[in-house]
């Protein structure tokens, strides 16, 4: 989508639809500034809107270049945040494709606001609101495309306007690219395939990128990934995703983990098929997140030296399949207990982050869509984060879940008590794969605790990452979720002085 911002007056403005966001409090103020520009039809519009939350009407006005207005309501201005801007920005692109508009504008609203982050946020919440999936579908009325460009009306500040825009539209895009990946068929989307998407997306926004085959696997001992790869017929792959700017302000690298479980059966302790293994091609959605964070990261030039990893395979009941009762040797040298094959997630992870320990790293970052512990504790809207008890632990908590706050990726930090890692002690290995119910997504986090020696920030996605219903900007299926947690983290740690 293109985006664009213009100092003209919004009379001036030729688009079919102009989006003019109006809260509770501003609402007669409104009606008296935009009666100047638009004629009386603003006042006739009084008895069916007065800024509550999610209301919204259109007009047709006479003293106009703009063929529509619609109003919408954000509700009490003490309540107006960033994430208040994205819902009425995708209800505003929601509104935009049921009346087939190609080009829309949008006004900040009225009252004291930072232009830079709230022209991001009305960005993102209408390119993301605009985003349609319809890559299999052949009736051409389900692959019309929604608006293609969204101009900002930048009143007396450009140039912040014009940063939040651009910045808005890059982490935008790169959450679709999430969302693409992640909504994906199955049948092209091997763990061959997935290392052939992240090349492509290397060269196309400039940070570089080393697939692994089986046998470099192999040749570095991860034996979590090749345990779960035994039942495929499709090899694994190990991507290595790197951005190292000149003017990095970081000696040592931040390292981004993301599970790509690119299907997920269960393996032999399969998984029932209605409402479980039929959405598992979601599996990959950590993958997913780093991938687009990574396309994020690069497009904006953060001065971070960045390392993603992607470790990937699907996981099936094939005749090699691993079985409950194996033990497997990790990278680490550590050894496991497989008591269920369906908690094979970690198994990846653990080799991934004992391999981590290679770069010396300041801190590393996991994402996986790892337990459904943590879709029964916080539902669909929040991800779990756990981090370990090492210095710096409380800062990085907070740091993390203000990222959330400001994103609108959230996320709620659950306990790492040492007692949760009793139920991974197993009679005949080092640990077992899995802790039981009770604590579930706890005891997920403290297995990958033991493949770690930095700090170090565990993200469980379950929740969020794949949507049954759909929310504001968050369509059914992938949402792309983790990109902006990880982008506005890593944008506030490059500059936490200068960041808004």
């Amino acid at each position: 989508m293109k985006v664009s911002v213009t100092t003209l007056s919004i009379a001036e403005l030729d688009v079919e639809l102009l989006l003019i966001p109006v809260s509770e409090s501003h609402i007669e103020a409104a009606r008296l500034n935009l009666a100047e520009a638009f004629g009386d039809v603003i006042q006739r519009a009084a008895p069916d809107f007065d800024g509550k939350a999610e209301e919204q009407v259109v007009l047709y006005p006479e003293k106009s270049r703009a063929k529509r207005i619609a109003l919408l309501g954000l509700g009490p201005w003490e309540s107006v945040d960033n994430e208040t801007l994205r819902s009425a920005a995708s209800a505003g692109a929601t509104l935009a494709y049921k009346l087939k508009v190609e080009t829309a504008a949008c006004m900040l609203p009225a009252g004291a606001l930072d232009v830079d982050t709230a022209t991001q946020a009305l960005v993102e919440g209408f390119v993301l609101g605009s985003y349609r999936f319809a890559t299999y579908k052949t009736d051409e009325k389900d692959k019309r495309p929604g608006p293609m460009r969204l101009v900002l009306h930048a009143q007396d500040q450009e140039k912040a306007c014009r940063a939040g825009a651009e910045r808005g539209r890059v982490i935008a895009e790169s959450v679709i690219s999430a969302r693409d990946l992640v909504n994906t068929s199955p049948n092209e989307q091997t763990a061959t395939l997935l290392g052939k998407a992240i090349e492509r997306s290397a060269k196309k926004h400039g940070y570089e990128a080393d697939v692994w085959d089986k046998a470099l696997i192999e040749e570095e001992k991860m034996g979590g990934i090749l345990a779960v790869n035994l039942g495929s017929v499709e090899p694994p792959t190990f991507s290595m995703l790197t951005w190292k700017p000149e003017n990095s302000v970081n000696d040592k690298p931040i390292v981004l983990v993301g599970k790509g479980v690119v299907y997920d059966t269960g393996g032999l302790s399969l998984k029932p098929t209605k409402g479980s293994m039929d959405y598992m091609k979601s599996d990959m959605g950590g993958a997913a997140a780093v991938i687009g964070a990574m396309e994020a990261i690069a497009r904006l030039a953060l001065p971070l030296h960045v390392i993603g990893m992607v470790p990937a395979t699907d996981n099936r009941p094939g005749v090699n399949a691993y079985v409950p009762g194996d033990v497997i040797r990790m990278h680490s040298g550590k050894t496991v207990e497989v008591l269920n094959t369906d908690a094979e997630g970690r198994m990846l992870l653990a080799d991934a982050l004992s391999y981590a320990q290679t770069y010396k790293p300041a801190l590393v970052f996991d994402l996986a869509t790892l337990t459904g512990g943590a879709v029964v504790a916080l539902g669909r809207t929040a991800a779990a984060v756990m981090t370990n008890e090492t210095e710096g632990a409380a800062e990085r908590i907070e740091a993390i879940e203000a990222a959330g706050r400001e994103s609108g990726d959230l996320v709620h930090r659950l306990p790492m008590f040492a007692a949760y890692g009793d139920q991974l002690k197993s009679n005949v290995a080092d640990i077992k794969n899995v802790g039981g119910r009770e604590a579930s997504s706890i005891t997920a986090g403290k297995f990958l605790e033991h493949f770690v020696d930095y700090p170090w920030i565990h993200v469980d996605i379950a929740g969020p990452a794949f949507l049954h219903e759909p929310k504001p900007y968050r369509p059914y299926g992938g949402t792309g979720f983790g990109v902006r947690l990880l982008v506005e983290f890593l944008r506030n740690y490059a500059s936490p002085r200068k960041k808004k």
